[in-house]
């Protein structure tokens, strides 16, 4: 079955409205730097009450936040709803700032992949989407959703189709294990949300957006290492029961490994992972030979080249 990708690809670009000319790793990166560099700067502290400026000035009402407004409660789960719409909006930003490789071959290839690694995850109340980022920097994204992405750079350094499963069931292990929706509600971000319901925002898309800042600020903070470890142990799991070799993702992370430090591709990489290095080190104590005996298949031949 044919995947309309390009369909995905115009669909989300609409949404996120922001031009297909900006480079992708430039825009992510100075959001980053923002973020690291933002300075602190101190509110100036409230004026003692007085007499004159109490009866001056009428106490402030703290805003009422309905929890139940679009769903998004503090300690509550995300719906399923507002999961696809979150991830649609940041696929949407994603999309537009670079866009997809215009290779339908390719395009389908890696969704036809991706989507038998992610049927080992049992979100199956998702709809799996993946896609191919016209981009030479090394790395790879994952939404809330079953948004997908890895770059044109990460995927040419690719050496079989057991890697690219391993590099895919780490994302799709972000998805499964609702790694991004964890951070939305334990960082500062959930305070975006009190802004659109107490203002009686109607458009809910726009209180997703204000939520989610433009899809490159939670790329920007990144996961927490556990959560990439645990996304590294997950998804050679997920591999491993779709029949891969499960040392593909540890070849693509020793690769990676391999790469001088001032790489600029791998620049955004360092700034929201742990070194591969030190995942390829906490991996293989994590497995610790459990799956010495697991056997799967690389299907180098069948791998797709990028032409």
């Amino acid at each position: 079955m044919k995947i309309k990708w390009m369909v995905l690809a115009v669909s989300l670009f609409a949404i996120s409205g922001a031009s297909a000319e900006f480079d992708f790793g430039k825009l992510l990166e100075e959001r980053i730097n923002q973020e690291l560099n933002k300075d602190k700067k101190t509110q100036p502290a409230p004026a003692p009450a007085t007499p004159q400026n109490a009866a001056a000035t009428p106490p402030q009402e703290k805003p009422k936040i309905d929890a139940r407004q679009l769903g998004f409660a503090l300690f509550g789960d995300y719906s399923l709803e507002e999961e696809n719409r979150i991830g649609k909006q940041i696929a949407g930003d994603l999309l537009g700032a670079v866009q997809l490789v215009r290779d339908d071959k390719l395009q389908n290839y890696v969704n036809l992949v991706g989507n038998w690694v992610a049927l080992q995850s049992g979100r199956t109340d998702i709809t799996w989407r993946f896609g191919v980022l016209d981009t030479e920097d090394i790395n790879a994204f994952a939404a809330p959703g079953g948004y997908i992405f890895v770059t044109k750079g990460l995927y040419r350094r690719l050496n079989n189709e057991a890697e690219l499963a391993g590099v895919l069931g780490h994302e799709i292990a972000h998805v499964s294990q609702k790694h991004h929706l964890k951070v939305l509600k334990q960082s500062s971000l959930i305070g975006e949300l009190g802004k659109a319901v107490s203002s009686k925002a109607k458009d809910s898309d726009q209180a997703v957006q204000n939520l989610i800042g433009n899809g490159a600020e939670i790329m920007a903070r990144g996961l927490d290492k556990n959560a990439e470890f645990e996304a590294d142990r997950i998804g050679i799991v997920y591999a491993a029961r779709a029949g891969y070799d499960p040392w593909g993702l540890p070849g693509v992370l020793q690769d990676m490994a391999a790469l001088p430090a001032k790489d600029s591709r791998t620049s955004l990489l360092y700034k929201t992972h742990p070194h591969p290095a030190d995942r390829l080190a906490a991996l293989g104590e994590a497995v610790n030979g459990r799956l010495d005996a697991v056997s799967g298949k690389d299907l180098a031949k069948r791998f797709y080249r990028i032409r």
